[in-house]
Parts: C-alpha cells; structure tokens; sequence
C-alpha cells in the first residue's frame, strides 16, 4: 500500500514539473516572440548603439549601452550609459553624457476584444555625467514618472503611446512633459520597421516644444542577435536637431 501510494506521489510530482517546465518554456519562446524595439516590451537585451545628430551649431555622436532584463514577471529594468563626441562649443570634445536607469512596472495585461493590452507604470532616474562647457550633458538630474500602454493587434502590430514627466532634483531647472507614440510592425524575412514620435513641451523654457521622430528599419539576424539602423529629423521651429542617422546591435537572451 505504501509503495502504491508513494508511486503515485512520484508520478504526480513529475507531471507537476512537467507541467511547470512546459509553462516557463512557453513563456520564454513569448519573451523572444516580443521586438525590444518596443520599450514595454517582457525581454532581456543589451543594445550596443551609436547615432549622429545634426545641429545648427555643430554635430554631436552619442555611443551607448542600452539593455533591458526582467527582475519579476511584472518588473522591468531599463539601463542605459551614453557617450558623447561633439563639436558644439567649437572644438571637438568628449566626455560620458549621462546614464539612466528605469523601473517599470506591469500592473496588468490582457485582451480587449480583438487588441492585446499591457498597461504600464514606471519612472526614470538619470544621472548627467557631462561638463556644459564641453557642450556635453544637461547640467541635472532628473527623475521622469511615466505610464503607458502597449497595443497588440492582427498581424503583429503594436501601438504604445506613453506621457512622461521629467523634473530636475539638482542642477538646472527641468519641468518638461513628454508625450510619446510608437508605432512597431513586423515585417517579411524576419525584419520590423518602427516610428517612434515625441512632442516635448518645455515648461522652463516658454513652452517650447522641441518635436523629433525617429524610423528604425531592423533585421533578427537569428533568435540571438539583431541588427538596426535609425534615421532621425527634428521637427518644427524648436527641434532639438535638423537630422540624424544611427545603427544598432542588439543582443538576445
């Protein structure tokens, strides 16, 4: 009787870790599934980037390290380190320009109907590492607290608009609120294309609205690496820049 009993203890023990084996494989093959192109996205990614800004006063290439790793299954960390090249002041200068970490949290996910969703809530810290006489940094510290949502439809398509806002705790005076939609689609051979809009509104600065958008065209080269390149344009009598391009290498885990 024991033995008959104990056996059945092994067998449904097993098929319990069978089970829950199959579940943490079917959530790992979605993690891959999902582009972090998409800043909501549940993945685990290093991105090894650089882009160069075009500006009425110079040039500026920024060279960062930009990756993403879930601490839970509603918590996501954000990380990044940029560096800076940059002829703004008149003579070439180079120096780190800031680093930033971001906390986001899932509060919940589901569908609508027809449209997948995935709410989000979450702020940003960043550090400014740069010297304003360089031309190099902001001059602050800031925190941006910000929401979100990511839209799943037919085909593959994503929409994420998010509203962020960003304030200084030391250094120059920042109150700018950022309002931000991207839109993700996928596209045939394994490729995606992105357009990613953003309309500041500077509230320390008489309301200028420094507007930029930004369109990624990218290749999964297999279920490990991936491949980017950016072309960037400043939009309207505030824009931050006139153009830009930039490529990226994207690594999956």
């Amino acid at each position: 009787m024991k033995r008959r009993v104990f056996r059945y203890f092994v067998v449904f023990v097993s098929m319990c870790a069978l089970l829950f084996s199959s579940a943490l494989v079917a959530a790992e093959e979605q993690r891959r599934r999902e582009n972090a192109s998409n800043p909501l996205a549940k993945v685990k990614n290093t991105d090894l980037r650089w882009q160069y800004l075009d500006l009425d006063s110079g040039h500026v290439n920024d060279f960062s390290i930009d990756g993403a790793f879930m601490a839970h299954e509603k918590v996501k960390i954000k990380y990044e380190l940029h560096y800076w090249e940059t002829n703004v002041t008149g003579s070439s200068e180079k120096d780190f320009e800031s680093a930033l970490v971001k906390g986001i949290f899932f509060p919940s996910e589901g569908v609508w109907g027809n449209v997948k969703y995935r709410l989000a809530l979450g702020f940003d810290w960043i550090v400014d590492l740069g010297d304003l006489d360089k031309g190099i940094g902001t001059g602050s510290d800031q925190i941006g607290p910000f929401g979100g949502v990511a839209l799943g439809f037919e085909g593959g398509t994503m929409l994420i608009p998010l509203v962020q806002q960003y304030l200084s705790y030391s250094g120059e005076d920042v109150n700018t609120t950022a309002f931000r939609v991207i839109t993700l689609k996928p596209l045939p051979k394994q490729m995606w294309i992105k357009l990613d809009a953003k309309v500041p509104v500077d509230w320390e600065n008489d309301e200028a609205i420094p507007a930029n958008a930004e369109l990624q065209l990218g290749k999964h080269i297999n279920k490990n690496i991936a491949l980017y390149l950016d072309g960037l344009v400043g939009i309207g009598g505030d824009k931050p820049y006139d153009w830009g391009v930039g490529t990226g290498l994207r690594f999956k885990y």
